[in-house]
């Protein structure tokens, strides 16, 4: 069982993707749906510190956030959630330890189920705990994570999914020197094919037995969304960053292209992409996040939202409740307002509002528009070479930002930028190959990287 390059987008056009519906309905957990014409919230915690530091504070901080955020549901009225457990090392480390936490959240999640008619599923997020710099400890590693694959699949958990590191050892270096020949490289090749291994691996022992909800791009995009801030400093290009965000794509595309079925992982911003591609449900992050990250993008994600969710937000107390609870509302009266829209058939209108808010702010809310997503994806699967997809994609979106650089407002410096990139992905362009003067200079750059963990 291998990869099988989507050829094919999964819409006709960028108007009919929309919150709430997908080309691909998914029903799972109990009672759980998803795509069928309703925005579902999906809720993302944290314990604190202190509370990881043995077994048993672990198990008892995992199962207090549950009962919390399932009794907060009901007292709302909410008809469904989805809760995200993201394992951190530690817990993906101890396949008991893990196997614990979940069976006994997939419990509460039944009895709540049962006895208050609340519909649940639960999705498990395990950490990338490989070591890329060192081959025998990759592989020992490699065994680990698969292990806590395993183990989250034996203790019930309904979906699968992590954001996987790949490349991320390259493109820090990349990224610091605004080097986009080493971004296409690092983000578009080296973490496609680890994507690709890893993503084939789990679908080959998982598939069937829980729904694989896919990867994220996290460590490359969001890293350079959150390097490049806001307006009032830019430690990287906002233009580079919405470019980082399409190559991102290509190596989150992997996932489904290897068996993947979603929902998309939530902190992937580049769903928007991949649910024109897939037509696959996607969970997405905007302004609810506010509590992990800021960022230029609140809105215009929303637009073609499956689930909605917050990334993780830290079990601290607040005057509202614990920080899980508190979120869990707020994410539930965003997906009321938007089933609400759908009941009444606005989706369109309101779809149309929360674009129009942010289409023209930032070149990475830009790139997000789906109209925009939709003219990346379809040059992105021209090809089936990841090299070549993803020039393809920086390219599209270069000139995408370009031809409405009056429109976005931009900076003289960041006009500059992209008549650098232009300049250099001609040149990129050109290429039938990842250069080997371009690996042996990462290979000097960057510390720990490894050609061969990624067949080269």
């Amino acid at each position: 069982m291998g990869r099988k390059p989507f050829r094919i987008l999964a819409f006709n056009s960028p108007s009919e993707m929309v919150f709430g519906k997908s080309k691909k309905k998914l029903e799972y957990g109990f009672g759980f749906k998803v795509g069928e014409g309703e925005v579902q919230p999906e809720i993302k915690y944290f314990p604190r510190a202190r509370m990881l530091e043995t077994p048993e504070k672990t198990l008892d901080a995992y199962r207090n956030i549950t009962l919390r955020i399932l009794k907060k549901a009901v007292r709302l009225g909410m008809t469904s959630v989805q809760l995200e457990t993201e394992l951190p090392a530690m817990i993906t480390s101890d396949r008991e330890l893990a196997y614990t936490v979940i069976s006994e959240q997939k419990a509460l999640l039944e009895k709540f189920h049962e006895e208050c008619g609340l519909n649940t599923a639960l999705r498990v997020t395990v950490a990338d705990i490989r070591n890329f710099s060192d081959p025998k400890k990759f592989e020992k590693d490699y065994g680990i994570l698969l292990e806590a694959f395993e183990a989250s699949v034996d203790a019930g958990a309904d979906v699968l999914s992590i954001e996987s590191f790949g490349g991320k050892e390259v493109f820090s270096q990349a990224l610091a020197r605004g080097d986009i020949a080493g971004i296409i490289f690092s983000t578009g090749v080296l973490a496609s094919l680890d994507v690709e291994r890893l993503w084939c691996d789990i679908v080959k022992e998982f598939k069937g037995k829980v729904l694989l909800g896919g990867d994220s791009g996290c460590a490359h995009a969001n890293s350079a969304m959150m390097l490049a801030g806001g307006f009032d400093r830019r430690l990287v290009s906002h233009v580079l960053a919405a470019l980082v965000r399409v190559a991102a794509t290509v190596r989150t595309l992997v996932a489904f292209e290897c068996g993947a079925t979603g929902p998309g992982k939530d902190c992937a911003y580049e769903n928007v992409i991949i649910k024109a591609i897939t037509g696959a449900p996607i969970s997405i992050l905007g302004k609810s996040s506010a509590c992990a990250h800021s960022s230029l993008i609140g809105n215009i994600t929303m637009s073609v939202c499956d689930l909605w969710s917050n990334e993780s937000v830290e079990d601290i107390k607040l005057f509202g409740g614990y920080a899980p609870e508190v979120f869990l509302e707020i994410l539930y009266y965003d997906t009321l307002f938007l089933n609400t829209a759908l009941k009444v058939g606005k989706e369109k209108e309101v779809k149309g509002i929360l674009v129009d808010s942010e289409l023209y702010r930032d070149p990475q809310t830009f790139i997000l528009a789906p109209e925009n997503a939709f003219v990346v994806a379809k040059n992105i699967i021209r090809e089936v070479d990841y090299l070549r997809r993803t020039i393809n994609a920086v390219k599209t979106a270069l000139l995408l930002i370009e031809s409405n650089s009056e429109k976005l407002k931009l900076p003289e410096i960041e006009l500059k930028i992209i008549r650098r990139l232009k300049t250099k992905i001609k040149e990129i362009e050109k290429w039938n190959d990842v250069p080997e003067s371009l690996i042996e200079k990462y290979r000097k750059l960057a510390r720990g990287f490894n050609p061969k963990l990624y067949g080269l």
